[in-house]
């Protein structure tokens, strides 16, 4: 557990970095897909999915 949380935090940093450069290369892609792998093992995961869940209900119940 200490290693992924480890791993999470240094994918986290890295992927910061790579959106400040402004700049979208194929690494930095490959590092928040891991990023988003290494968290789904986390016990981060069931807030986040909620969030995501509760985010897509209030955008799909806006009517234009």
């Amino acid at each position: 557990m200490a290693i992924s949380i480890s791993v999470v935090l240094l994918l986290v940093v890295l992927a910061v970095i790579f959106l400040r450069s402004g700049g979208l290369k194929f690494s930095h892609a490959l590092t928040c897909a891991l990023l988003g792998f290494f968290l789904s093992g986390t016990s981060m995961a069931p807030t986040i999915h909620e969030g995501v869940a509760a985010t897509a209900e209030v955008v799909g119940s806006l009517h234009p």
